[in-house]
Protein backbone atom coordinates (compact mmCIF):
# COMPACT_ATOMS: atom_id res chain seq x y z
CA UNK A 1 0.00 0.00 0.00
CA UNK A 2 1.77 3.17 -1.32
CA UNK A 3 0.77 6.39 1.75
CA UNK A 4 0.68 8.83 -2.02
CA UNK A 5 -2.30 6.55 -3.02
CA UNK A 6 -3.85 6.44 0.24
CA UNK A 7 -3.64 10.44 0.25
CA UNK A 8 -4.69 10.61 -2.79
CA UNK A 9 -7.95 9.09 -2.06
CA UNK A 10 -9.06 10.88 1.01
CA UNK A 11 -8.28 14.28 -0.72
CA UNK A 12 -10.86 13.00 -3.58
CA UNK A 13 -13.29 11.88 -0.82
CA UNK A 14 -13.18 15.09 0.80
CA UNK A 15 -13.98 16.84 -2.55
CA UNK A 16 -16.96 14.69 -3.55
CA UNK A 17 -18.60 14.53 0.01
CA UNK A 18 -17.85 19.05 -0.31
CA UNK A 19 -15.88 19.50 2.80
CA UNK A 20 -12.67 18.65 4.96
CA UNK A 21 -12.73 16.08 7.50
CA UNK A 22 -10.86 17.68 10.65
CA UNK A 23 -13.31 17.32 13.37
CA UNK A 24 -15.17 14.82 15.05
CA UNK A 25 -18.98 16.40 14.04
CA UNK A 26 -16.76 16.23 10.62
CA UNK A 27 -16.28 12.12 10.84
CA UNK A 28 -19.54 11.51 12.51
CA UNK A 29 -21.11 13.65 9.95
CA UNK A 30 -19.57 11.82 6.89
CA UNK A 31 -20.32 8.42 8.54
CA UNK A 32 -23.74 8.70 8.35
CA UNK A 33 -23.31 10.49 4.55
CA UNK A 34 -21.65 7.43 3.23
CA UNK A 35 -24.65 5.11 5.13
CA UNK A 36 -27.51 6.68 3.72
CA UNK A 37 -26.61 8.45 0.69
CA UNK A 38 -24.05 5.63 -0.79
CA UNK A 39 -25.25 2.72 1.06
CA UNK A 40 -21.71 2.21 2.87
CA UNK A 41 -20.84 1.79 6.11
CA UNK A 42 -17.51 3.39 7.67
CA UNK A 43 -17.86 4.00 11.44
CA UNK A 44 -16.51 7.83 12.57
CA UNK A 45 -13.78 5.88 14.79
CA UNK A 46 -12.51 4.52 11.29
CA UNK A 47 -12.41 7.70 9.66
CA UNK A 48 -10.55 9.62 12.47
CA UNK A 49 -7.62 6.73 12.18
CA UNK A 50 -7.45 6.75 8.72
CA UNK A 51 -7.25 10.69 8.75
CA UNK A 52 -4.67 10.62 11.34
CA UNK A 53 -7.07 12.55 14.17
CA UNK A 54 -6.31 10.25 16.38
CA UNK A 55 -3.18 8.55 16.84
CA UNK A 56 -3.12 4.94 15.48
CA UNK A 57 0.36 3.15 14.46
CA UNK A 58 -1.34 0.23 12.16
CA UNK A 59 -1.97 0.83 8.58
CA UNK A 60 -5.63 1.07 7.38
CA UNK A 61 -7.89 -2.36 6.24
CA UNK A 62 -7.87 -2.91 2.76
CA UNK A 63 -11.53 -3.26 3.41
CA UNK A 64 -12.14 0.12 4.77
CA UNK A 65 -9.77 1.88 1.39
CA UNK A 66 -12.36 -0.56 -0.64
CA UNK A 67 -15.31 1.53 1.15
CA UNK A 68 -14.06 4.65 0.17
CA UNK A 69 -12.48 4.11 -3.43
CA UNK A 70 -16.61 2.33 -3.48
CA UNK A 71 -17.92 6.10 -2.67
CA UNK A 72 -15.71 7.70 -5.44
CA UNK A 73 -17.49 4.78 -8.25
CA UNK A 74 -14.64 2.49 -8.30
CA UNK A 75 -14.57 -1.04 -7.98
CA UNK A 76 -12.27 -1.57 -4.93
CA UNK A 77 -9.34 0.24 -3.84
CA UNK A 78 -7.06 -1.93 -6.38
CA UNK A 79 -9.49 -0.15 -8.85
CA UNK A 80 -8.88 3.19 -7.81
CA UNK A 81 -5.60 2.65 -7.93
CA UNK A 82 -5.27 1.28 -11.52
CA UNK A 83 -7.41 4.41 -12.38
CA UNK A 84 -5.11 6.89 -9.90
CA UNK A 85 -1.62 5.60 -12.71
CA UNK A 86 -3.39 5.83 -15.71
CA UNK A 87 -5.87 9.20 -15.09
CA UNK A 88 -4.70 12.40 -17.07
CA UNK A 89 -5.87 14.57 -13.67
CA UNK A 90 -2.59 13.27 -11.99
CA UNK A 91 0.01 12.10 -14.66
CA UNK A 92 2.88 14.55 -15.48
CA UNK A 93 2.22 16.16 -18.84
CA UNK A 94 3.73 18.66 -21.14
CA UNK A 95 1.62 21.99 -20.89
CA UNK A 96 0.77 24.54 -23.78
CA UNK A 97 1.40 27.95 -22.16
CA UNK A 98 2.75 31.27 -23.00
CA UNK A 99 6.09 31.51 -21.24
CA UNK A 100 8.85 34.31 -20.54
CA UNK A 101 12.19 32.43 -19.81
CA UNK A 102 14.83 33.98 -17.88
CA UNK A 103 17.51 33.70 -20.51
CA UNK A 104 15.59 35.60 -22.96
CA UNK A 105 15.87 39.00 -21.11
CA UNK A 106 19.05 40.99 -20.74
CA UNK A 107 19.66 43.48 -17.53
CA UNK A 108 17.06 45.88 -17.37
CA UNK A 109 14.08 44.65 -19.42
CA UNK A 110 10.79 44.44 -17.41
CA UNK A 111 8.00 41.67 -16.81
CA UNK A 112 4.71 42.72 -15.72
CA UNK A 113 2.65 39.51 -14.43
CA UNK A 114 -0.55 39.47 -12.64
CA UNK A 115 -3.26 37.52 -11.64
CA UNK A 116 -6.74 37.26 -10.13
CA UNK A 117 -8.13 39.22 -8.51
CA UNK A 118 -6.48 42.13 -10.14
CA UNK A 119 -3.22 41.64 -8.84
CA UNK A 120 -0.45 43.96 -11.10
CA UNK A 121 3.47 44.00 -10.96
CA UNK A 122 6.40 45.42 -12.43
CA UNK A 123 9.54 43.40 -12.33
CA UNK A 124 13.38 44.50 -13.73
CA UNK A 125 15.26 42.19 -14.48
CA UNK A 126 18.42 42.08 -12.62
CA UNK A 127 20.58 39.15 -14.28
CA UNK A 128 21.32 35.26 -13.75
CA UNK A 129 17.59 34.77 -13.20
CA UNK A 130 17.05 37.44 -10.77
CA UNK A 131 13.85 39.89 -10.80
CA UNK A 132 13.02 43.21 -8.55
CA UNK A 133 9.65 44.18 -7.99
CA UNK A 134 9.35 48.00 -9.17
CA UNK A 135 5.57 48.49 -8.91
CA UNK A 136 3.03 46.38 -7.06
CA UNK A 137 -0.62 46.59 -7.26
CA UNK A 138 -2.88 45.10 -4.65
CA UNK A 139 -0.19 41.70 -4.14
CA UNK A 140 1.73 40.93 -1.00
CA UNK A 141 5.06 41.29 -3.10
CA UNK A 142 6.12 44.83 -2.44
CA UNK A 143 8.56 47.16 -4.15
CA UNK A 144 12.53 46.07 -3.50
CA UNK A 145 11.38 42.32 -2.91
CA UNK A 146 13.92 40.37 -5.36
CA UNK A 147 13.52 36.85 -5.93
CA UNK A 148 14.82 34.28 -8.88
CA UNK A 149 12.84 32.59 -11.43
CA UNK A 150 13.91 30.49 -14.26
CA UNK A 151 10.71 31.29 -16.39
CA UNK A 152 6.81 32.60 -16.02
CA UNK A 153 4.10 30.11 -17.64
CA UNK A 154 0.87 32.10 -18.56
CA UNK A 155 -2.11 30.20 -16.90
CA UNK A 156 0.03 28.40 -14.33
CA UNK A 157 0.85 29.23 -10.86
CA UNK A 158 4.50 31.21 -10.20
CA UNK A 159 6.01 29.79 -7.25
CA UNK A 160 9.26 30.97 -5.44
CA UNK A 161 11.57 29.31 -3.11
CA UNK A 162 11.76 32.69 -1.46
CA UNK A 163 11.52 36.46 -1.66
CA UNK A 164 14.76 38.75 -0.95
CA UNK A 165 12.98 41.22 1.80
CA UNK A 166 15.19 43.59 3.43
CA UNK A 167 17.77 41.11 2.81
CA UNK A 168 16.29 38.85 4.60
CA UNK A 169 14.59 35.40 2.49
CA UNK A 170 11.19 35.19 3.14
CA UNK A 171 9.33 31.41 3.49
CA UNK A 172 8.09 30.33 -0.17
CA UNK A 173 5.75 32.11 -1.89
CA UNK A 174 2.71 32.03 -4.52
CA UNK A 175 1.27 34.01 -7.24
CA UNK A 176 -1.67 33.26 -8.76
CA UNK A 177 -2.42 30.04 -6.74
CA UNK A 178 -6.05 29.77 -8.24
CA UNK A 179 -5.80 30.21 -11.65
CA UNK A 180 -2.13 31.33 -12.48
CA UNK A 181 -0.91 34.52 -14.30
CA UNK A 182 -3.32 35.95 -16.62
CA UNK A 183 -0.61 38.94 -17.25
CA UNK A 184 2.79 38.67 -19.05
CA UNK A 185 4.32 41.15 -21.20
CA UNK A 186 8.03 41.82 -21.54
CA UNK A 187 9.41 45.95 -21.94
CA UNK A 188 12.59 45.41 -23.48
CA UNK A 189 14.97 47.69 -22.12
CA UNK A 190 15.98 50.47 -24.86
CA UNK A 191 19.74 51.61 -24.66
CA UNK A 192 19.80 55.04 -24.73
Amino acid sequence: MNNAEIEQLKLLVEEKYGKGLNTTTDFESFSVDLHYKAQLDLSASTLKRLWGYVSDSHKPRVGTLDVLARYLGHADYRAFVRWLKTSTRFNSSFIHADQLVSNALVVGDEVEIGWNPNRLIRLRYLGESFYEVVAADNSKLCVGDRFLTGCFLKGQPLFLPYLLRRGERTEPFVAGRNGGLSILKVFKHSKA
